[in-house]
């Protein structure tokens, strides 16, 4: 089974819904991956409409544009027309005019194919090199930051990204390990320094993990430049659609939605956040933790742009 294949998009139905997808409308999916969301866009929007994507990894955005390309064969003259843009989608509002989007849909996880694929560094379920970037062709590996900063400085970003509360102990025990060169010798490093504790069903090195895939790709940072943008970016009707996997996401996203409502740019259309059905759960774990936020902007904005606050990161 190919990656194409085994990718299981994450509240599918859910994201299209609150789209509100249209025929002959303008989306734009600001986190292509494996391209599961914008198929399911490409197949409602229809030869009129436009799908626009963005993503930074190369191995992802070759394997969409294979999916893509497959999906042309079978819609024909129905398929809609499609811009792929292989760049961060902090870059958005640079490459897209204003006003251009019906809507706009953000998953913010880490895609199967990069968890799945060893040489990514991503997960510690398999060895690998500790790289982790989700663009490898720039910036810092995660073994360049694991064995270049200080123990004050892994400590803090241990605990700042992956809300570790033993960032301290951890950041102490990579410190002594080095070199410390490999995904599964990362994990044995951390799970040592701090063993898993009976209340928890999550390895002890996935927050650790977690905080340095998060500041080796500047993910908060990237998150609060889409934030910043799409007042700007959607139509007046407009949708912004949000998938979060992890509270420093969606906290960005909560705290932009309710600015932006406060402003009266935006309409809150999801009081709580979706989450998945039971069904979804068992079918795909990852969809356990994913939380989705929509609003829709009200009319044309011409004022300040809100600001949203996000850690550091890179």
């Amino acid at each position: 089974m190919t990656q194409s294949e085994r990718h299981v998009p994450v509240l599918l139905k859910e994201a299209i819904r609150s789209l509100n997808v249209r025929p002959g409308g303008t989306y734009c999916d600001a986190t292509l991956g494996l391209a599961g969301h914008a198929t399911a866009i490409a197949r409602q929007i229809g030869p009129r409409g436009t799908l626009i994507a963005f993503d930074r990894d190369p191995e992802a955005m070759a394997l969409a544009r294979g999916r893509l390309d497959a999906l042309r064969e079978t819609l024909g003259p129905a398929m809609p027309k499609v811009v792929l843009h292989e760049a961060a989608f902090s870059e958005m509002a640079h490459r897209l005019p204003a006003g251009s989007l019906d809507g706009l849909l953000a998953d913010f996880g880490v895609s199967s194919m990069q968890l799945d694929e060893a040489h990514r560094g991503f997960s510690f379920r398999a060895e690998g090199p500790l790289d982790m970037r989700m663009d490898p062709r720039r910036g810092l590996t995660a073994e360049q930051v694991v064995n270049q900063a200080s123990e004050k400085e892994l400590a803090d970003l241990i605990y700042e990204f992956g809300e570790e509360r033993r960032s301290r102990r951890i950041a102490r025990a990579i410190v002594r390990a080095r070199p410390v060169t490999t995904t599964a010798q990362l994990a044995s490093v951390v799970a040592a320094a701090a063993p898993a504790m009976k209340s928890e069903r999550i390895h002890p090195a996935t927050r650790t993990f977690q905080a340095l895939r998060i500041y080796v790709n500047a993910e908060l940072k990237e998150i609060q430049a889409l934030l910043e943008a799409a007042p700007q970016l959607l139509r007046a009707g407009g949708r912004l659609v949000a998938i979060s996997f992890h509270s420093l996401e969606d906290r960005l996203v909560k705290d932009a939605l309710r600015e932006g409502a406060r402003q009266g740019i935006y309409e809150i259309l999801t009081r709580r956040p979706v989450v998945a059905e039971a069904e979804e759960m068992d079918r795909n774990p990852r969809a356990r933790s994913a939380k989705l936020r929509a609003a829709e902007k009200k009319a044309v904005f011409r004022g300040e742009l809100p600001r949203v606050e996000a850690q550091s990161g890179q």
